[in-house]
């Protein structure tokens, strides 16, 4: 009874049918904040935990976010070895990262304990997308925590399908809708943004923004009354003093070697980066020369992130007060660009994009439908036809380390890329591949994801794929000072990790495809801003979109020689079991008959053919008559079967045979023959031999007439498909 007793409960109604619930106190009473978030029947636990003390010598905040499946949530079990739950699952990591990326610039500077939140989805009912509930999760439950937060935050996806914005789509609304939009932010500003479209207007997409806010703030509502309901203070917290004199320190060794970095306009990074590994170096060489028992020596931390501190000043004022960036460009400013296509002869195409010290080689393998990527999850999509990989090798930033397996930061990024192309694949009946994509940096300074993207459309359009368009991306980025803003084209990496924002776009010179913004400012960003920034964002996109057109302008007529050969045709479903017959007889028959690799036939009836251009023909033909549907009025190729007194039978598909009757003789009805517009000369026709035949009707029985035969022409096949 206590239990129930303890049970808090708000009710927030985005529509009349998607009402969400947060409840906390019945479940997870261990955890420093727990909630129950249930929309339909979907329900997730969303807990956070802090440890008791602070991290010692770090200049992070430690947070951890994990999106946890259960398969259990949709009623499955695993299909692993062991029949259990494995390692985070890439869309798990997405979510994950989607958690985190509004959540943490809102914790004070110098908080340091480890924070832990973790997301549980209990249960799934396959119409409402977790995602987004289990983000309005984390906030409720930090607030639960009393933690020093300063959100909370709301959380909601926007469809758009019929010109009209939807809150929350199902995925049913979201197979027909033109945009994917999640917004995170607080009652006053916009934290985070994440979006796939198909080709949408800018305009657009800041007009979904702008529809989200008001659902946002509804949501903050409704977190402050769970909050008050349950008696929540807030932990007060106080950032370390800043320390003068140390800062003073610091500027005297390393002012003038930051200040070298730049303003000498240098366009290579090492060279750059030696300037700033000398500060680094003045830092540790003073404080490693004071004696044991200076009290002064146990400040080396600090005084590192002070010069970190120092060089992110130095490096924002110039761009403000000069209006130059490091490497001496303008804020709009596009890096050279240079590209190259087929260099890698094997692979089934591939495109080398440079920009700046920027370098991606991306590859496209081609294949038929076994080649699919299965995905074990809690999501409705259960295969990815077309999927992108991105690595980012220790040497791509001349790190000398062991590489290690594929991270978040990989997954992400590589969704990213893969988000930007998915509007401009061709439909499958048009290109039925199974396409991957894989994107190795061969070295970075920033913007890497982007180059991934512009490396797919090259490698693509080499490959020979009908791309509906081709596909730019660009990164932006941002500096707040003094109420006064600069937005930066084409980022670089020390404006990415020093700057105020990282915003990526891509598309064509109609819209967007894909778009990620993530502030680092507690204070959000404005619609007019982002305005600005998407304005300039265009402007860049078309001129890194024109560079790449130099290069190749459209795909390739022919696929790559060592790409395999597919055709596809079209049954229904009713005879996809006849096709495939028991244990597969039929269709391991056709192969061998046939001689192609492989033949995949869809739900939907479609049916992939894999093989050479003349065995995979053949297949298509034989699958063509085994489905072949007779109609009354048309032609069919087939051969003599048998010649009879009564006329000649001709089989024009596997059991289907039809009778032209003949004139002399009689049917077994006892019914004179209908008179035929020609005389045929049956003599003229031989056993086995190919002709084309008119069917006239079929009978109740199904017994096929004919109308008429003539000898067959070569390049008549049958093509009467259900």
């Amino acid at each position: 009874m206590q239990i129930l007793e303890n049970i808090k409960t708000v009710q927030c109604e985005l529509t009349p049918d998607k009402t969400i619930q947060l409840e906390t106190g019945r479940v997870a009473a261990e955890a420093k904040g727990a909630v129950l978030v249930t929309c339909g029947d979907t329900i997730i636990l969303v807990t956070c935990c802090v440890s008791k003390e602070a991290k010692p010598d770090i200049d992070f905040f430690p947070l951890t976010v994990d999106f946890e499946e259960r398969l259990y949530a949709v009623g499955r079990i695993p299909g692993s070895y062991n029949r259990r739950e494995g390692k985070p699952t890439d869309k798990a990591v997405l979510v994950s990262r989607l958690i985190d990326r509004p959540i943490r610039p809102l914790f004070p500077d110098g908080y340091h304990n480890d924070v832990q939140i973790t997301a549980t989805v209990l249960s799934s009912d396959q119409t409402t997308p977790p995602d987004v509930l289990a983000m309005l999760g984390a906030s409720t439950a930090l607030e639960l925590a009393g933690l020093p937060f300063k959100g909370p935050i709301g959380a909601v996806r926007v469809g758009l399908a019929n010109g009209q914005f939807i809150i929350n789509p199902t995925y049913a609304e979201l197979q027909n809708s033109q945009l994917d939009l999640v917004v995170a932010g607080t009652d006053k500003a916009i934290l985070m943004v994440e979006v796939g479209a198909n080709f949408v207007k800018e305009e657009i997409v800041l007009a979904g923004i702008a529809f989200a806010q008001d659902f946002l703030k509804l949501q903050i509502e409704k977190q402050k009354e769970l909050s008050d309901l349950c008696q929540i203070k807030k932990q007060e917290f106080t950032s370390p003093a800043f320390d003068d004199e140390l800062m003073s320190l610091v500027e005297n060794l390393t002012k003038a070697k930051l200040l070298e970095s730049i303003e000498s306009k240098i366009t290579e990074k090492d060279k750059r980066e030696n300037f700033v590994k000398e500060a680094y170096k003045a830092v540790e060489e003073h404080f490693n020369s004071l004696e044991a028992n200076n009290p002064e020596k146990g400040k080396l931390g600090l005084a590192l992130a002070y010069t970190k501190k120092l060089e992110k000043k130095l490096m924002r004022l110039q761009i403000m007060d000069k209006g130059e960036r490091v490497d001496g460009r303008q804020c709009n400013e596009i890096r050279p660009i240079w590209s190259q296509v087929g260099l890698l002869p094997r692979a089934h195409g591939s495109g080398l994009f440079t920009r700046g010290s920027t370098q991606v080689l991306s590859a496209v393998t081609l294949g038929s439908g076994f080649d699919s990527k299965p995905i074990d999850g809690i999501w409705p999509e259960r295969e990815q036809t077309y999927y992108h990989n991105y690595n980012f090798p220790p040497f791509s930033v001349g790190e000398a380390r062991s590489a290690r397996s594929t991270g978040r930061r990989e997954i992400g990024h590589g969704a990213l890329a893969e988000r930007a192309l998915i509007a401009a694949l061709p439909d499958k009946e048009v290109f039925p591949y199974v396409i991957r994509v894989v994107s190795d940096v061969l070295s970075s300074n920033g913007s890497s994801s982007m180059a991934s993207t512009c490396g797919s459309t090259l490698a693509l359009m080499d490959a020979g794929v009908p791309l509906k368009s081709p596909v730019a991306g660009i990164a932006m980025g941002l500096i707040l000072e003094n109420g006064k803003c600069a937005i930066l084209s084409d980022i670089q990496g020390l404006e990415d990790f020093l700057g105020d924002m990282d915003f990526k776009v891509t598309g064509n010179r109609e819209g967007v495809t894909a778009i990620q913004l993530d502030l680092k400012l507690p204070q959000g960003i404005s619609l007019a801003v982002l305005k600005v920034a998407l304005d300039q964002a265009l402007t860049g996109r078309i001129h890194i979109l024109d560079k790449m057109l130099e290069t190749i302008d459209k795909p390739k007529e022919n696929l790559s020689k060592y790409a395999p050969r597919l055709l596809t045709l079209q049954i229904s479903q009713d005879q996809i079991a006849s096709i495939i017959g028991p244990s597969g007889k039929n269709i391991k028959r056709l192969i061998e008959e046939s001689g192609v690799s492989k033949i995949d036939i869809a739900d939907s009836g479609l049916v992939t053919i894999s093989g050479s251009g003349e065995s995979a023909e053949i297949a298509r033909d034989k699958i063509a008559n085994l489905t072949l549907k007779i109609l009354p009025g048309e032609e069919y190729k087939g051969y003599v079967a048998r010649k009879l007194p009564i006329g000649l039978f001709v089989e024009i598909g596997p059991g289907k045979v039809g009778l032209l009757k003949s004139p002399n003789g009689f049917s077994r009805g006892g019914r004179p023959p209908k008179e035929k517009e020609e005389e045929i000369n049956f003599d003229d026709f031989e056993i086995d031999e190919e002709v084309v035949a008119v069917v006239e009707a079929i009978d109740p029985k199904g017994r096929i007439n004919l109308a008429s035969i003539r000898k067959a022409e070569k390049n008549i096949i049958n093509s009467e498909i259900a």
